[in-house]
């Protein structure tokens, strides 16, 4: 079972525990927070069987993110193989995504948890790159990817439902192991 476990400055980020769920759900479930996220309502039961099944995952490295041993937020990496021909190395690829609470916005958590995750995963998973997606309209998700160096790489016009705007724009970011390390 893979684990991930690792502190920032201020923070520390670890496997998600069945005890978090009621918190996470406390601030994921807020109209303010669900209305950026694909499944706006989820199933308190179908939610802790998920993160049950990331857990047993080797390829899921998702944490919760804590503060003052406060969950304050979550961020989802799962590695994966790259496109390519026969022979290319495995777990080349990552996909990342986080939420948080936005009781703790604008003091930098979020920029400091997914930036501890970017080098996790560079630097001691060996992941080659590293995607994340939003909604077009998400301007803090934008600003975030964007701050930690993420290049857009798409955008998809009217490529998403969004319950209550209809088809919406989405971005796709990306970002390599060696832009990473390049960075001032």
């Amino acid at each position: 079972m893979a684990s991930t476990n690792l502190r920032t400055e201020r923070l520390a980020l670890r496997p998600v525990r069945d005890e978090d769920i009621d918190r996470i759900l406390e601030y994921r479930n807020l109209p303010e927070v669900s209305r950026w996220l694909l499944r706006t309502e989820v199933d308190r039961a179908d939610f802790r069987a998920a993160w049950r099944r990331g857990a047993a995952d080797p390829n899921d490295r998702s944490v919760a993110v804590t503060l003052d041993s406060v969950v304050i937020g979550t961020v989802s990496l799962y590695v994966r193989d790259g496109m390519g021909q026969p022979g290319m190395p495995p777990g080349t690829e990552a996909e990342i995504g986080y939420i948080f609470d936005p009781n703790y916005g604008g003091h930098g958590y979020a920029t400091e948890a997914v930036s501890a995750m970017l080098a996790y995963s560079f630097d001691r998973l060996g992941v080659r790159r590293i995607t994340a997606g939003c909604y077009a309209d998400n301007l803090p998700s934008v600003r975030l990817l964007e701050k930690l160096g993420m290049r857009r790489e798409q955008h998809g016009v009217g490529d998403s439902w969004h319950a209550e705007l209809g088809w919406v724009d989405g971005y796709t970011y990306a970002l390599l192991g060696d832009e990473w390390r390049l960075r001032p």
